[in-house]
């Protein structure tokens, strides 16, 4: 009777989203509207200069860009892979074998993958720059070094996210709750920032 009476006073388990998963997926969806807006600036400056797009466009290396954009995409990858080791808890490889890594191994190569495609994006602005492509040079160098300027500074946003966590991992005595949702939190920025990168290249290389 008596553990009866203890069962139905027991409360249930309510499992409320955490705050700051939350708060992070209302942040990326301002960030949408931003992307958004540059998308529309695009589109709305090729109309307008259709002969400049045809003809600075040729510049573009193409198979360059698709090999980065691959790293990207493959990074996002790795990065779900770190996230998966945060929820069993696992934050430093327990073998040499890659389904033995935890979340920091896969942060770092997700972090130097990211830091490749950043100095891949440099490598190209230099190159066009010497062709004569610039920022002030015409409305598509306005367009491509904006668009893609500012989606290079948000991969640098989540390089730095990658290196906290890890050192947020190092620092903590004990692995918890609160450093696995660190890293899915920045798992959420970093795949916003490769989708966000996958349409800049389709308009800006396939569509061009």
């Amino acid at each position: 009777m008596s553990s009866t009476v203890a069962t139905a006073k027991t409360s249930p388990v309510i499992n409320r989203p955490s705050p700051t998963s939350v708060g992070t997926i209302v942040w990326l969806g301002s960030e949408v509207m931003f992307f958004a807006g540059l998308f529309a600036m695009y589109f709305s400056l090729r109309a307008n200069s259709p002969a400049i797009w045809e003809a600075d466009t040729q510049l573009l290396n193409v198979p360059f860009a698709t090999v980065n954009t691959i790293i990207l995409v493959l990074s996002s990858f790795t990065a779900q892979f770190g996230v998966f080791a945060a929820e069993r808890m696992q934050p430093r490889a327990t073998g040499l074998s890659p389904v033995k890594w935890g979340l920091v191994e896969w942060f770092m190569i997700s972090y130097v993958m990211g830091a490749i495609f950043v100095a891949g994006q440099v490598w190209e602005y230099a190159t066009l720059v010497a062709e004569g492509i610039s920022l002030s040079s015409n409305a598509y160098g306005s367009a491509f070094y904006i668009t893609t300027g500012f989606h290079a500074l948000h991969v640098t946003g989540g390089l730095i996210a990658f290196l906290l966590v890890i050192g947020k991992t190092f620092a903590a005595k004990k692995f918890g709750h609160y450093e696995a949702t660190s890293a899915i939190v920045v798992s959420y920025y970093w795949h916003f920032v490769d989708v966000v990168w996958i349409g800049l290249f389709l308009i800006i290389y396939v569509l061009k």
